[in-house]
């Protein structure tokens, strides 16, 4: 057997494999072909967003790439959803169930097929994390490749991206801008192909893997149009194969220490706060015990050190010309903030990463971690009698730590945007959405469509909004998701009523409603679940399977020897 087909050989060799044999060559592989290491490339294009509309170009980079290094690529498709797109419909819901299907998708073609090495073609917020669950899963030698984020539109001489036209959403609702000043900036926001173009969710997925080490390093950050690109997608599918020579594992890489850096990087850039479930997500496949406690004390420790959308000034494609990830990479070792001798696939240390990056002279995006725009990472895990298995708070654009405030309580995300356009939500307010966590929701959509619209009414600095939800990595303002238990299985934030006294205290990580236990308890015992929104099809399956969003809102049980 040739030892760099180690699964493909049972698919390819020997004469009881001559009917798979002649299918293969039906579709034009050859005797040459198949005698090669057999290297899935799997790719998420789809026509519904800009985010992976690359992706059938990408591919076939990638391809020439793998065929350039002696092996063969197959190519594999799976689904996406849109969060931009769908952002304030029923569909959103199939957001974060998309993760899980992905994965799965790429499990199943995987072993049917086979294949003794990946490629991974990520760019849509689920997508990523999906691809470095799916290889954490397979323990087989591969990659993800994140085909790269949109350029900023230009409106009015500024660099836009889609935050501004959720925002100006809320603005027009507002009286403050016309329908004509909205589809002007509506037209010109989204530019091309590629995932959104801030620190939102993407970018920060993106980044996380490369600190992560299962994403090639210097490999992202070049935008999702361009030469760079392509040039950067041949490089990712010969390093597939060079994996596989050299026998290295994507469990070899995600260590403990890996993720300890990729969280790292997420609070040094004010990232998405859907980084807390796909990072412990990603662990649980790969058996690393990682508890949210875990990753707020390294948030609590690194500064916010690159000024990036939605809580800074720059966009994605101002942080390439600055000098990519390195740039980050360089100020945390320089801090003693990330472990230097994690490894990438690549091969290289972060330490190596960070001494080959070339920093542009004068670059204004990333600052020193001796002079940081925030002394703290851009989240923070809160527990407290709302939220006793923890939750997540955004700080990344906001100065606030403390606010109390009445409730005003809505059991959906809709009933709380339409509260918002109308006015019903006033100053001191804290919005309260629930039955919109991963079971109850189903799914657990994001609420950018809210917060955009406080933002566009201009009350984001005076009232706070929790949910048992999820948030889009475009929002910004005081917001504390991920609320566990969720309410739909009885969490405490069911129990709530419109002019409860909330309490957000981020200093003493607590969350709390002003009612004592006997109160909770008597509240708790006259409280019905409610009917499920879903009683067939996927949404009903994942609500049955899902698990808390403090242990990454995953369907599999992870790896034994994880903590679950």
């Amino acid at each position: 057997m040739n030892p760099l087909k180690p699964r493909s050989s049972e698919m390819t060799d020997g004469p009881s494999r001559a009917g798979a044999r002649s299918m293969l060559k039906s579709i034009g592989y050859t005797d040459s072909d198949l005698a090669k290491p057999i290297i899935g490339v799997a790719n998420m294009w789809i026509e519904t967003m800009p985010c992976n509309y690359n992706h059938r170009e990408m591919a076939q980079y990638v391809k020439e790439g793998i065929r350039a290094a002696g092996g063969t690529p197959m190519e594999i498709n799976t689904i996406s959803v849109s969060d931009g797109v769908s952002m304030g419909t029923e569909g959103m819901k199939g957001s974060l169930i998309s993760r899980e299907v992905i994965v799965d998708s790429i499990e199943v073609a995987t072993r049917g097929h086979s294949f003794d090495g990946l490629v991974i073609l990520v760019a849509c917020d689920k997508t990523i994390p999906a691809g470095a669950m799916a290889l954490a899963r397979l323990n087989i030698p591969g990659l993800t490749f994140y085909t790269g984020s949109i350029l900023p539109g230009l409106h009015n001489g500024k660099k836009v991206t889609v935050q501004d036209v959720y925002e100006a959403v809320g603005a027009h609702a507002a009286g403050k801008i016309s329908e004509d000043d909205l589809r002007a900036l509506e037209n010109v926001a989204c530019p091309g192909a590629g995932a959104c173009g801030g620190q939102f969710t993407a970018n920060t997925m993106a980044m996380a893997l490369e600190f992560l080490g299962i994403s090639p390093a210097g490999l992202s950050a070049s935008p999702a149009v361009g030469k760079e690109k392509k040039d950067d997608a041949r490089k990712a599918g010969e390093l597939a194969v060079n994996l596989l020579k050299n026998g290295i594992l994507p469990r070899d890489v995600m260590t403990r220490e890996a993720f300890d850096n990729a969280i790292a990087c997420v609070a040094a850039t004010g990232g998405s706060t859907n980084a807390a479930l796909h990072i412990i997500a990603i662990a649980r496949e790969a058996g690393v015990p990682l508890s949210i406690d875990e990753f707020d004390a390294v948030m609590a420790r690194t500064p916010i050190l690159a000024s990036l959308k939605p809580g800074g000034e720059f966009v994605a494609q101002d942080l390439h010309e600055a000098g990519g990830y390195g740039v980050i990479a360089k100020e945390l070792l320089a801090a003693e903030l990330a472990h230097p001798s994690v490894r990438n696939v690549d091969g290289r240390s972060l330490t190596q990463v960070a001494e080959s990056t070339v920093v542009s002279p004068g670059q204004k995006v990333v600052v020193s971690a001796s002079n940081p725009i925030k002394n703290w990472g851009g989240l923070a895990i809160l527990r407290g009698n709302l939220s006793p298995d923890g939750s997540v708070v955004k700080l990344a654009g906001h100065e606030r730590l403390t606010h109390k405030g009445p409730a005003k309580v809505f059991d959906s995300e809709k009933e709380a945007f339409i509260a918002v356009q109308s006015g019903q939500i006033v100053s001191g307010d804290v919005v309260v959405i629930r039955y919109e966590g991963p079971a109850g929701g189903p799914g657990m959509q994001e609420m950018l469509g809210v917060t955009a619209a406080l933002v566009g009414r201009g009350i984001d600095e005076e009232v706070a909004l929790i949910t048992d939800g999820r948030f889009s990595g475009a929002t910004h303002g005081f917001t504390v998701g991920h609320i566990a238990p969720e309410a739909f299985r009885g969490g405490p934030i069911a129990l709530l009523k419109d002019g409860d006294s909330i309490v957000i205290d981020v200093e003493n990580r607590r969350l709390d409603v002003e009612l004592s236990d006997g109160d909770l308890a008597k509240r708790l015992s006259e409280w019905k679940q409610p009917e499920p929104r879903y009683k067939t099809g996927v949404m009903a399956k994942y609500a049955k399977t899902v698990s808390s969003p403090s242990d990454g809102a995953i369907t599999s049980p992870g790896l034994e020897g994880s903590i679950w």
